[in-house]
C-alpha cells in the first residue's frame, strides 16, 4: 500500500473518528462517509437491494463504517464490517457500536452464505485482485442475495504516477469481473444521476474537513490524503472516472 493511501485509511481515519466525536453524534456518519458515499447513493442501493430490517449486511472495506450506519439507521439492518487498516477499525469502533473484523476484503474470515447482504464502495479500485474481492463477496452472501457496489471505472487512461495503488477498471472489465464472479447486473445507475447531497449533510462534512485541515493540516499524512482526494476529483470532474453504482444477484 503506498504512503498516501496509508495515510488516508489508517492515520486519517482515526483522526476524522476524534473530530467526530468532538463535534457530536449528527456528526458521525457524515463524517465517516467521507469518499464512500453520499445519502443519495446509499438511498438508491438500499432501496435496490432491498434491504429489510433483521438482515445482516456485510461492508466489505468498511472504512470508519459510516455506510453500514447510515444502512443500520434507515432500515435497520444489522450490519458487519470488514476493514484492513487498524486506523479504520479503531475509528469504526470509536464511533458505532457494530462487529468490526480486521481482514482483506480478498480473503474474508467469514462462513460461506453468512450474509442476507453485502456492499463494497470505493473497494474494488484499491485492489488488484479484483475478482478475488467479487467471488468473496459472492461466497458469503446467501442464494439470491443481493451484493452492491460503488465503482469507479476509466474511460480513459489514468495519467501515469497519479493515484498510486488505484485499479481503475473499465466498464467493459466491470462487466467481465461481474460475469465472472457468476454474478448478475440487476440494477446499474451512475452517480451523476443521482439527487443532490441535502445541505446540512454538506455542512456537516465540511465542518469535520475544516476541522481535520484545522488540527492536522501541517502533517504529511493530512497532505498526502488531501492530494490523493483531489486528484480523484479532478478525473471525475473531466470525464476520466465516472462512479458506478450497481446491485448484483447471484447467478
Amino acid at each position: 500500500m503506498s504512503e498516501a493511501m496509508e495515510a488516508e485509511f489508517d492515520t486519517v481515519a482515526q483522526w476524522t473518528a476524534q473530530v467526530a466525536a468532538d463535534l457530536g453524534p449528527e456528526f458521525h456518519i457524515p463524517a465517516a462517509c467521507r469518499g464512500s458515499g453520499s445519502p443519495a447513493a446509499l438511498d438508491w442501493l438500499i432501496d435496490q437491494m432491498r434491504l429489510a430490517p433483521g438482515q445482516v449486511l456485510l461492508d466489505c472495506g468498511a472504512g470508519v463504517g459510516g455506510p453500514a450506519a447510515y444502512a443500520a439507521m434507515s432500515r435497520s439492518v444489522l450490519p458487519v464490517l470488514v476493514e484492513p487498516e487498524l486506523g479504520a477499525c479503531r475509528a469504526a469502533r470509536t464511533l458505532f457500536d457494530y462487529p468490526v473484523i480486521q481482514a482483506a476484503g480478498g480473503a474474508l474470515p467469514l462462513a460461506d452464505e453468512r450474509f442476507d447482504a453485502a456492499w463494497a464502495l470505493g473497494v474494488l479500485c484499491t485492489t488488484a485482485d479484483q475478482q478475488t474481492l467479487l467471488d468473496e463477496l459472492r461466497r458469503t452472501v446467501r442464494p439470491d442475495g443481493r451484493i452492491g457496489l460503488l465503482a469507479f471505472v476509466a474511460h480513459r487512461d489514468v495519467p501515469p504516477n497519479q493515484l498510486e495503488d488505484n485499479n481503475f477498471p473499465t466498464p467493459s472489465r466491470l462487466v467481465e469481473l461481474v460475469k465472472d464472479a457468476a454474478l448478475e447486473v440487476e440494477h446499474w445507475l451512475c452517480t451523476v444521476d443521482l439527487p443532490a447531497i441535502p445541505p446540512e449533510w454538506t455542512e456537516r462534512e465540511e465542518a469535520v474537513t475544516e476541522a481535520l485541515a484545522d488540527r492536522h493540516g501541517d502533517t504529511r499524512a493530512w497532505q498526502l490524503a488531501e492530494r490523493q482526494s483531489k486528484r480523484i476529483a479532478r478525473l471525475l470532474e473531466d470525464g476520466t472516472l465516472t462512479g458506478e453504482l450497481l446491485v448484483l444477484r447471484r447467478g
